[in-house]
Formats: structure tokens, sequence, C-alpha cells
């Protein structure tokens, strides 16, 4: 049977645009049924251009629908908290992209009532479902790397071609510790498992000058296993010539690196402490293109596919309701810590 699907923030300019993309994939059962966002000329021919039979600027209104059973969230960041909760309330089953909100209590909230209600709950984490990071994943699960011992991931992007597009990054204003800094945040703790400590910096970059807060970031990141790890965000820089993302990882067996770049192939290195020789292992990537605006369609699709085999099995979608709250308060842990000059303890209580 079909799966009602209703989208939140759907838009050519941003995320939501990949959910138009699910009908053409044979096995998933999607039907988009209603979309919602602010601006109605836009909406309604946006509409008619994917052949959504229902569309409407009052996400109230997408929410109690009762032909829609999951809604996929991607309005701005600070607007998350309230789209997600009125989704959970009307009993649906609710996908959000990253990040899952932008408040500390925001997310203590929002587990609260996933747990009360029972529906199930995804958090959009593109970057675990890039091909480059589930390659990583299936080495480490197979112990080819043995213990983790150290970790570190970063996001880089030059964002002022994306305020064009996108204005209301400066205009709300976006959080980027929570907006861009989850990313490499949430891939590591995939990894490594919960924060325990953050000790960050936090500086404005001078290339816009009109963004009101600080815009580039460093964490050091204590883990409760004990291992210690690096998330590096820079988003008011000149891109360097370097991959958008990349994850390290240092076991006790091998060292991994792995590497993406929107609508870019990537690679994925590896050096095993067995090998007798000492070049690397290179795996290569080819670039996922699509009809997306910002590229991440194809990982769009697999965390799709994801939540619909969760929803069949009756299964904990993964990342989950719990792995986005701990990602924000990792994000507020480090704004304390920017604040302080000293190290925050992460609330991991949820």
């Amino acid at each position: 049977m079909g799966i009602g699907l209703g989208v939140i923030g759907a838009n050519p300019t941003n995320m939501g645009s990949t959910t138009a993309l699910l009908a053409d994939v044979p096995d998933l059962r999607y039907e988009l049924r209603g979309i919602c966002a602010r601006d109605a000329a836009v909406l309604e021919r946006y509409a008619g251009e994917i052949g959504a039979p229902f569309w409407t600027t009052d996400y109230r209104e997408l929410v109690t629908r009762d032909d829609i059973e999951v809604v996929a969230v991607y309005s701005p960041d600070h607007l998350h908290a309230d789209h997600c909760l009125a989704a959970i309330d009307a009993g649906k089953h609710v996908v959000c992209t990253k990040p899952m909100v932008a408040d500390l209590e925001d997310a203590k909230l929002l587990v609260r009532r996933v747990r009360e209600t029972g529906v199930k709950f995804l958090v959009g984490q593109t970057m675990r479902f890039d091909v480059q990071f589930l390659t990583m994943r299936r080495f480490v699960d197979d112990g080819d790397l043995g213990e983790i011992m150290v970790a570190e991931a970063y996001y880089s992007h030059d964002l002022r071609a994306i305020y064009e597009m996108t204005p209301w990054r400066l205009n709300a204003p976006q959080d980027f510790m929570y907006g861009g800094v989850v990313h490499p945040v949430d891939i590591l703790r995939s990894f490594m498992g919960d924060v325990e400590e953050v000790h960050a910096y936090a500086g404005k970059g001078a290339l816009t000058p009109e963004y009101p807060k600080q815009n580039n970031f460093l964490l050091n990141l204590k883990f409760a296993n004990g291992g210690i790890g690096r998330a590096m965000g820079l988003y008011d820089i000149v891109h360097p010539p370097m991959p958008m993302m990349q994850v390290t990882l240092y076991g006790t067996k091998g060292t991994m690196v792995g590497s993406f770049t929107d609508n870019e192939g990537g690679t994925v290195k590896l050096t095993l402490d067995k090998s007798v020789v000492s070049e690397p292992l290179v795996m290569t990537c080819p670039p996922e293109t699509d009809t997306s605006v910002y590229g991440h369609g194809q990982s769009v699709i697999r965390y799709m596919r994801h939540f619909q085999e969760c929803l069949d099995a009756d299964s904990e979608p993964q990342p989950s309701v719990v792995d986005g709250a701990k990602s924000i308060a990792v994000g507020a842990a480090a704004w304390e810590s920017v604040e302080s000059g000293g190290v925050a303890r992460v609330f991991n209580d949820f």
C-alpha cells in the first residue's frame, strides 16, 4: 500500500525538492499527497510542476489530513520544533532534515512527545547515507579498523551563494553551530557514541559582514568510550582546495579517511597495519547527480528507504529522535564552552 507523504518546506530551491525524486524509485511506496510553504505563488506553481494534488501555506492544515501518514520537514531550522510537534501531535510519523531543532529544550520536548505518542521519527542526516560514509561504516562494523581511538570530521562550505537561494539563513539568522556543525558531530557520534565533554572556539568570518553571528567553529570532543575527537565547521570562508566534508578514523588496526563534495565524486582511503605495503587502499566513489539543487537526492532516497523499512518492521529509525537530540546537546555545550572559555559537559540524559 502507498504511504501518504506530506512535505513542509517544499520549495524548488531547498532540500524539500529532493522528495520529488521518490516517485521514480520502484521499491519506494511514498505518494506525495500534499506540500506546504509560505509563498503561495511559488508553491502553487511548484505543486503543478511536481504533480502534488494539494498545497497549502498553513502547516496545520497539512498535518491534519487523513491521507497523509508521514510528514517530512524541510523548513528553516528555527521552525522545525513547531512543525515537528504539530505533526507528532497529529499522530504522523516524521522525517526532519538536520538539524532536528536549534535549541536543547526543544530537543528534550521532541524526545518526550515521540515517546508518548509512539510515532516513528528519523533525522535526515544525509552524511550518514552518503556512499563514502556508508562504506566506512561497513569496515568499522566488520572490525577492520579495530578499536577507534581518535576520530575527526569537518564540514567546510562557502555559503555566500547559498544565502542568495535561501535568504532566511541571513534574516533569521541560521545558527551554524546547529545548522552546520551538526553534520560532523552526528557522523562522529555514529562511530564513537556519546560525547561527554566539549571545548570549543568560535569566530566570525569577514566575508559576510551582514551575518550577525559567529560562523566558524573548532570543537574538541571527549567521548564516553574514552576516545577523543575533533569537529570543524567553517562557513564564512573562500572554499579551500579540499573536499567539502571529510571523516578520519584512527583505529588500532588501521586508519581510514572518507571524503565528500556536493555533486562530485569522493574517495575512501584505508591504511591497514597488517598490510605488507605502505600504500593505502583507495576506493573511488563516482558523483551522484540528480535534479535536486543540493545534490543530496540519492542520500535522501536512501534514508527514505530506511524509514520505509522501519515503518514496515516497526523498528527504530537511525538516526533517531534521541540521536538528533544528543547532537543538539553537543552544540549547546559547545556554545557554553565558547562563552565560558572552558570545558562544558554535554547533556545526554534523554
